[in-house]
């Protein structure tokens, strides 16, 4: 079974094995460590320079670790105004604090920073979250993208061989003059590395300022129809085909254990779930499972026997459409 250690490959750092159990993010399993809140096999360890394997014993203040729970995924809609952390040291609210308290102890994919929206991967395991989040996977990262000021495409089409901005090196980026709205822009801009706030800064190299920016898919995952703040989780089968069986090796990612402490409602694997199952909770409603809806169409939602309705953005204009990402 994926995920488990061997005697043969030398095993897994101890901090790596606490965190794919579900109880921290391995930064933090390595401060516990440090802290001699773990030991191994009755004796409390100090570095987490250490190889354990499935025969070790290992216990966080004094408590034997959880049995490994099922790698899950999970697609947000993370709003404005919320940072992706589990505590800010300046009191701003966090996505963790504003999940349903029924899910399961999650880490994100990446981060999208406090002012950016849109689609944010959170996984209880924290080695798929950093396979998935490394350049070398090459997942494309998809953005929608409004900005004050002018630009031409062919500024625009220079990005695809990188750029150099305050000294970062900055890798190709495909961004795409949609329309004109006012005194700003909509670009569709997509990468594959995600540096801290590289969209942000590459635009503001090129005379651009954003005040808008939507993640709507990163890699083979959308943003969909989620509203602000819904989570919805990925199937396991869609999870383990999208993943696939190198980048789940690399992660040592588990998709037949059991879903210990499991949050949303099952409903047997012998049929289909037709309509979406909800659950509210602080952060709104969590879709669970069901169809997924195609992507609105600038801002027009089309309802059966219903007139149409148009959605404006918090500035007055129209909402952009979410594109699909390209083959």
């Amino acid at each position: 079974m994926a995920g488990k250690s061997t005697e043969k490959d030398g095993g897994e750092r101890i901090a790596k094995v606490i965190a794919r159990a579900g109880l921290a993010s391995r930064r933090m399993a390595e401060a516990w460590i440090t802290a001699g809140r773990v030991a191994v096999n009755g004796t409390v360890i100090t570095s987490p320079a250490l190889n354990v394997t499935a025969r070790d014993r290992i216990t966080v203040d004094g408590l034997a670790l959880p049995r490994r729970a099922r790698t899950r995924l999970f697609r947000y809609h993370k709003p404005r105004g919320l940072v992706t952390t589990h505590a800010d040291p300046q009191g701003r609210p966090t996505i963790f604090a504003k999940l349903p308290k029924s899910l399961p102890r999650l880490i994100s994919v990446g981060r999208l920073d406090l002012n950016s929206e849109g689609l944010l991967l959170l996984t209880n395991d924290g080695g798929l979250a950093r396979v998935l989040e490394l350049p070398s996977t090459g997942w494309l990262r998809r953005y929608r993208v409004r900005a004050l000021g002018r630009v031409t495409q062919d500024a625009l089409d220079r990005l695809r061989t990188g750029t150099t901005v305050g000294g970062i090196r900055y890798g190709p980026i495909e961004a795409t003059l949609d329309r004109e709205q006012g005194a700003n822009i909509w670009l569709t801009v997509a990468l594959r590395e995600g540096k801290n706030r590289e969209v942000r800064k590459v635009l503001e190299s090129l005379g651009l300022k954003v005040n808008r920016l939507i993640r709507v898919s990163y890699g083979p995952f959308e943003l969909g129809d989620l509203d602000d703040g819904d989570v919805a989780e990925v199937e396991t089968s869609d999870l383990r085909a999208a993943v696939g069986p190198e980048l789940a090796a690399q992660a040592h990612a588990d998709f037949v254990s059991p879903l210990e402490g499991e949050a949303l409602p099952r409903q047997g694997r012998e049929r289909e779930a037709r309509e979406p199952q909800r659950m509210t909770g602080k952060a709104g409603t969590v879709a669970l499972r069901g169809p997924r809806k195609a992507p609105q169409d600038d801002g027009e939602r089309l309802a059966r026997g219903r007139k149409k309705h148009r959605r404006r953005d918090r500035s007055g204009g129209p909402r952009p459409k979410y594109p699909r990402p390209g083959p």
